[in-house]
């Protein structure tokens, strides 16, 4: 199961995190190892909301999602730690992991058991610790790319239409659910729900749907705003990882 999950996660996090457009969420440079994933996770805020064949978004939800957007904005650097979920398509939970991820301008480290990814804004290293090895490719913000940023800013706009749902009760919390839908329907999902804390005007979770039934939820568990980060952690420093292979994709 660890290993499924792992295997999921990267599936997920990968392209969400260096996709082509999330195509994940950047042109899908991925690792030899693992197998090519469409686009997936595409979402999270722009700035105008879009109107097109397939119809036309929620003013509410839009709403709240700017303010969410706009909050986020003002931060100079943020620490959350998070959980990310799996479900198969009986609804069978296939495990739970932990992780961090950092952010500052246009970098990002994400943390989870057993991988690593860093992006100092220029080149992005993918970690594996059991294979003991660092993949590393470039890091085109031109190619629609989604990056931990845009989960909480700018992605809601020109790839997804978007409604408000209603309240709901999570984690004690009172939320709002925003279900987004992705107007490629090439995409390998088709559905993302983000709950939304109206009253802190941050997002608390995110679960996506995809195609073969899988949901893969992350929630956050904390959240450090103004995070003192040095630029440091956001590069692969392979004197810290010896005996690690390198694939440089650039």
């Amino acid at each position: 199961m660890e290993t499924l999950l792992k295997h999921r996660f990267f599936l997920l996090v990968s392209p969400l995190l260096q996709l082509n457009i999330f195509g994940t969420l950047f042109k899908i440079q991925m690792m030899k190892k693992y197998l090519l994933v469409g686009s997936l996770l595409v979402c999270l805020f722009s700035v105008q909301a879009q109107s097109n064949s397939l119809g036309s978004s929620d003013p509410e939800a839009k709403k709240i999602l700017d303010g969410v957007s706009n909050k986020f904005k003002t931060y100079k650097g943020v620490q959350a730690n998070f959980t990310l979920g799996v479900e198969d398509g009986k609804g069978k939970s296939q495990g739970t992991k932990n992780g961090v991820v950092y952010m500052k301008s246009s970098k990002y480290r994400v943390t989870i058991t057993g991988q690593e990814i860093f992006c100092d804004g220029n080149n992005v290293w993918t970690y594996d610790k059991s294979a003991k090895e660092v993949t590393i490719t470039k890091f085109d913000p031109t190619v629609n790319t989604i990056t931990p940023q845009k989960l909480f800013t700018n992605f809601y706009d020109k790839d997804f239409l978007y409604k408000l749902n209603g309240e709901k009760k999570m984690g004690g919390k009172s939320l709002v659910e925003i279900e987004m839908t992705p107007v490629d329907k090439t995409k390998n999902f088709h559905k993302v729900y983000v709950y939304v804390d109206k009253k802190s005007q941050t997002i608390y979770s995110t679960k996506v749907l995809d195609k073969s039934g899988n949901k893969y939820t992350y929630t956050v568990t904390s959240m450090k705003p103004n995070a003192a980060i040095s630029d440091s952690q956001f590069i692969f420093d392979k004197k810290k990882y010896p005996g690690v292979e390198e694939v440089d994709l650039r």
